[in-house]
C-alpha cells in the first residue's frame, strides 16, 4: 500500500493522476532544496511531473536541472507516496503519485531555468523544518534515520 499524506480526496471530486519524480540530493552533509515563489512561496524537494511517455528517471534528471541547475547521477528509488491537491498552474485537482529518489549531485550546470525557482543548500534538520509537503518531510526524515 502506498502511504497518503495530506487531506483525503473529497467525495464527488475527480482527481487526475499526476505521477512525479523528486530527489533527495546530499552533498557535503547538506541537502539541496528548491524554493518556488508562486503560487505560494515554499521550499520543496527538487522534482516534478512526469510527462506522458517520459521515463520517471528522465523526468527526475530534467526537473532537477530545471529547478536547481544541477546534474545528478546514480538515482536510487527510495519509495513512493501520494497526496491529493489542487494544482493551480494546471487548473485541476490531482492525485499526485510522488516517487522519491536518492541521487548524487554531480555538477552545477547553470542557475535554475524554471521561472521563480532558486536552489538552496542547507543542513538536513533545517531542510526538514522548511519543507512544506508532509510526504517530502517524511521521506527526508526516513533517509536521515
Amino acid at each position: 500500500m502506498i502511504p497518503r499524506f495530506g487531506p483525503p480526496p473529497r467525495i464527488g471530486r475527480s482527481h487526475r493522476l499526476r505521477p512525479g519524480a523528486y530527489a533527495i540530493l546530499i552533498r557535503d552533509g547538506r541537502v539541496l532544496l528548491t524554493h518556488q515563489q508562486a503560487p505560494e512561496p515554499e521550499f520543496q524537494l527538487p522534482g516534478g511531473g512526469v510527462d506522458p511517455g517520459e521515463h520517471p528517471v528522465a523526468a527526475l534528471h530534467r526537473e532537477v536541472r530545471e529547478e536547481t541547475g544541477w546534474s545528478i547521477g546514480t538515482p536510487r528509488l527510495l519509495g513512493c507516496y501520494r497526496r491529493f491537491c489542487f494544482m493551480p498552474d494546471y487548473g485541476f485537482h490531482a492525485e499526485k503519485l510522488c516517487a522519491i529518489w536518492l541521487a548524487r549531485p554531480i555538477r552545477r550546470l547553470s542557475a535554475p531555468t524554471e521561472p521563480g525557482h532558486s536552489a538552496h543548500w542547507m543542513p538536513p534538520a533545517e531542510a526538514l523544518d522548511r519543507l512544506t509537503d508532509p510526504g517530502s518531510r517524511a521521506a527526508l526524515r526516513h533517509w536521515m534515520g
